[in-house]
């Protein structure tokens, strides 16, 4: 078990021990719940960069391609029918 305190800035240091063992950087970000006699903080884990062509074609549409037209009577039929 680790001790800290409170700065007067409200900030506490995470011992390094701590810091090392999760791999937490310098900027790492942290989610705060509330657990009601105490906080739980859990890092916050971005979402890796995506690139368009990382997701490009990942819903292939297999049929015979639609012109805009069809999309736009598509719609309409849509909306008529609400």
């Amino acid at each position: 078990m680790e001790i800290t305190k409170l700065s007067p800035q409200g900030e506490v240091i995470i011992p390094e021990s701590l810091r090392e063992a999760h791999q937490w950087e310098v900027g790492q970000e942290f989610i705060i719940i509330d657990m009601g006699d105490g906080i739980l903080l859990k890092p916050k884990k971005p979402f890796p960069e995506t690139k368009l062509d990382d997701v490009a074609g990942c819903l292939k549409y297999q049929g015979k391609p639609k012109i805009l037209e069809d999309m736009d009577n598509a719609i309409r039929q849509v909306v008529e029918e609400s």
